[in-house]
């Protein structure tokens, strides 16, 4: 259901936001500017389709006005079409209208940042660590979804110690927030002569990407030094200070990043990720002071902690939190990981009716 009254009301703060924003002693604040900024904003979507639900019922009223006078049949016969044309785009835009009234949780598409590392198992775990970026990179291309590299660090035989990535788009939050935790691989290394199976490790962590305005932070509280980058791309790189590596003061969270270029760039990526793990940091101690049970979101890469395990002798993908096995998994790692989302999705929902 929609509450009408709550979007008038909406409707009349969005039009106190438009004046505000147009002030120039708003403007002056730019803290007060950016909060009312981000209001404005979240609001736009939900007043835009209202208002173009209102400008579709009222075309609506103003043709069965018109249908009440004598016309020639061609033209009654013609306002009925539109008039029923219209009625079919007010339940689509009602629809929206609801969907953006009443946001689900877990239908938000905010964007994440997602932390891949090397856990137990040597140069073996660092391949693993890169079969896991290429299987989420491969899903994103096949959703549509947009990523982009935030910092990386490869190992001596091509795999990542390291990846940092962004990954936005329709669903994403939806899809991809089980990922976090330690995923095992069970498979014969390629440098493993006797043929021996060896079980090795990644872990993978997903962070919301708050926005600005959302963790503020104060200039003051970060150290940032800058340094030559040591990794591979290209002469410029790596004779220049370009890398960038900032830390946060009060919590002790640091951030490096040295694969652009440019300094600005790999501070602004930088900062980008230190938000997010400020923001899950807060939230991490804020969840542990009601809960005494919670596991941390990224751990050791401890065979032990295993979330999900991918066994190569039998070809099968176990996700151990709810149980669900698929013997697909050359096209898991490949990115067809909908299987897998499907079943945490569907398990997600069923937790949540019991609770209910």
């Amino acid at each position: 259901m929609i509450n009408f009254e709550k979007l008038e009301k909406q409707e009349a703060r969005f039009l106190e936001l438009e004046k505000l924003l147009a002030d120039s002693e708003t403007m002056s604040n730019q803290g007060q500017y950016q909060k009312l900024a981000k209001e404005y904003s979240d609001l736009t979507p939900l007043l835009q389709t209202y208002r173009e639900y209102n400008n579709i019922k009222k075309q609506i009223e103003d043709l069965k006005v018109l249908l009440q006078e004598k016309h020639d049949s061609e033209f009654e016969k013609m306002m009925k079409f539109e008039v029923e044309d219209l009625k079919i785009k007010e339940k689509d835009f009602y629809q929206k209208l609801d969907d953006l009234a009443n946001p689900k949780e877990k239908e938000k598409n905010r964007a994440l940042i997602m932390e891949i590392r090397a856990g137990t198992g040597g140069e073996e775990a660092g391949l693993f660590a890169g079969d896991l970026y290429r299987m989420y990179t491969r899903y994103a291309d096949k959703m549509g979804w947009k990523v982009e590299l935030m910092s990386v660090s490869v190992s001596d035989t091509g795999g990542f110690k390291e990846v940092v990535f962004s990954i936005s788009g329709d669903g994403v939050e939806k899809r991809l927030k089980w990922e976090s935790g330690a995923h095992r691989v069970q498979r014969v290394p390629a440098t493993e002569q006797s043929g021996r199976i060896h079980t090795s490790a990644a872990t993978v962590a997903v962070l919301v990407e708050p926005e600005e305005v959302e963790v503020n932070i104060n200039p003051a509280d970060l150290k940032i030094d800058v340094y030559r980058s040591s990794g591979p791309g290209g002469q410029s790189v790596n004779t220049t200070d370009s890398a960038v590596r900032i830390t946060h003061m009060p919590t002790g969270v640091i951030v490096a990043c040295q694969d652009e270029r440019s300094q600005l760039k790999n501070k602004m990526k930088a900062m980008r990720v230190l938000r997010a793990r400020i923001m899950d940091k807060i939230q991490q101690e804020n969840f542990e002071k009601t809960s005494k049970d919670r596991k941390a979101k990224i751990g050791t890469g401890d065979r032990s902690e295993k979330i999900r395990t991918y066994n190569f002798p039998d070809r099968r993908v176990t996700d151990h939190r709810i149980g669900f096995t698929t013997h697909q998994l050359p096209s898991v790692l490949d990115g067809d990981m909908d299987e897998l989302t499907d079943a945490l999705i569907k398990a997600e929902e069923a937790e949540a009716f019991k609770s209910e």
